[in-house]
């Protein structure tokens, strides 16, 4: 039982507690696993969303600059950061992406905590510097994007050691309030 923000961010929550959980305690080895054809991996997964926290939360919302390792890539047509990240994943230690996106969460947490107390949900900031939206929509887009990745994720980590289910053993995780 909760408001609106503490139900959207209880499902961002259990989105990100999810992945989490489907990365968790591996090696370099099976962060490189892939199922089928597809090229992506948990490793590659777990930098894009650090990347994704980071562009949306740490850069949109908070205005702030996008930290390392982004900020010193170029953006450019031929080879846009995105797709950087994905490859660049491949050359990373385990220990750096779990690092990686774990420092990401936490910079959206704050930026999210402080948008929250400053205006609750319906808040707006500009995205991209012009286009008006609201926290709310961020917050869903947030969640649909852990949860089609987690998806991904689920598969790769079956194939890795068999680990399948819907959420991470133990209680609900609940919304970090520090």
């Amino acid at each position: 039982m909760g408001d609106e923000a503490a139900t959207l961010m209880g499902s961002l929550e259990r989105q990100r507690a999810t992945f989490a959980w489907k990365c968790a305690d591996l090696d370099r080895a099976a962060l490189d696993a892939r199922v089928g054809a597809s090229e992506l991996t948990l490793a590659r997964l777990l930098k894009h969303l650090a990347y994704m926290e980071d562009i949306n939360f740490t850069r949109e919302l908070a205005g702030e600059p996008l930290p390392e390792p982004w900020s010193s890539v170029a953006d450019s047509p031929d080879d846009p950061r995105s797709e950087w990240v994905f490859r660049s994943a491949d050359d990373d230690a385990a220990e750096d992406l779990y690092r990686l996106w774990e420092a990401a969460v936490d910079r959206s947490r704050g930026a999210t905590r402080r948008a929250l107390t400053a205006g609750g949900p319906g808040s707006t900031y500009l995205e991209g510097g012009s286009r008006e939206i609201s926290l709310r929509r961020l917050l869903v887009d947030m969640i649909e994007e852990y949860a089609r990745h987690t998806g991904h994720a689920d598969l790769i980590r079956e194939a890795v050691d068999g680990r399948v289910g819907e959420d991470p053993p133990g209680p609900a995780r609940p919304y970090p309030s520090g």
